[in-house]
């Protein structure tokens, strides 16, 4: 694996570690929390624009990326904890996508006194909700595949969730793409081996929303499938804090990915409303 040209600094945590980068300086920190399968690289361009106003730290979360891989029982949720506590920054902006998002939902309801504000993008909590033919349909596509352990079949079912319900992969930018598949090679090549241990997550997340009361902003590309849309913006409305879902025009389920400078547009517009000056 090529990494990006920050430094990976590396934070040991039980049963394992963390690999993060960090670039900028001051506070409140900014931590950039990953989708499923893939690592901090999807992250490369925000890691730029964000550390022009604060500290930001994107990690690898464990099974990912330079991280360790588990081989016991572990949950996101205290690694992006202990990361926060490591920095020693105070409570941290949590910016997540996908499985990112889930996770920055369960560490602001398990250790509140960690977070800032929280931007989910394409997910509610890390107990999702899937009711539409589509999603079912690819998560049947992925399934199968692990029982066959096809690995280029289940390669293509994670990539078409990138070009959502109503495009072709083919449609999507061939950047976009290329970077995907290539993370979601490495993540194989890499963890995936007898033994591995999925995260646990925090149950009962839907119904402990309103526990959440720092700012909430959701962020859905709108060709996304409208689980992620139903997900995020039912999760917006159910915290204290609810700051509005954020839709991105000709984006997928991606949409920092396809179009950044809306993305960013949306994500400092929010960090300049719920941030001191």
């Amino acid at each position: 694996m090529s990494t990006t040209h920050l430094t990976l600094q590396r934070l040991e945590v039980p049963g394992g570690h963390i690999a993060y980068v960090q670039q900028g300086a001051g506070t409140p920190p900014v931590l950039l929390l990953h989708a499923g399968y893939v690592d901090h690289r999807m992250y490369t361009r925000e890691i730029e624009h964000l550390a022009q106003r604060t500290t930001v730290v994107a990690p690898d979360a464990r099974t990912h990326g330079w991280s360790s891989t588990a081989m016991a029982p572990f949950r996101h949720c205290d690694d992006v904890a202990a990361l926060v506590r490591h920095l020693d920054l105070g409570p941290a902006v949590l910016i997540g996508t996908s499985m990112g998002a889930g996770a920055a939902v369960d560490t602001a309801l398990e250790h509140p006194d960690t977070v800032r504000a929280l931007v989910i993008s394409g997910a509610g909590t890390n107990e999702p909700t899937f009711t539409s033919p589509e999603a079912l349909d690819l998560l049947r596509q992925a399934e199968e595949a692990i029982g066959r352990q096809d690995v280029a079949a289940w390669l293509q079912a994670t990539l078409d969730w990138a070009a959502g319900p109503d495009r072709d992969l083919s449609q999507v930018d061939p950047g976009v793409r290329d970077l995907l598949s290539d993370l979601h090679q490495d993540f194989v090549g890499t963890h995936i081996r007898p033994g591995v241990t999925p995260p646990e997550h925090v149950s009962g997340s839907w119904e402990r929303l309103a526990e959440i009361t720092v700012p909430v902003l959701g962020i859905v590309g709108d060709l996304d499938f409208p689980d992620h849309h139903e997900m995020t913006e039912r999760a917006v409305a159910s915290v204290q804090d609810g700051r509005g879902v954020v839709r991105i025009p000709q984006a997928g389920h991606y949409p920092n990915l396809e179009r950044p400078l809306a993305w960013e547009r949306a994500v400092d517009d929010f960090l300049d409303d719920v941030l001191p000056a």
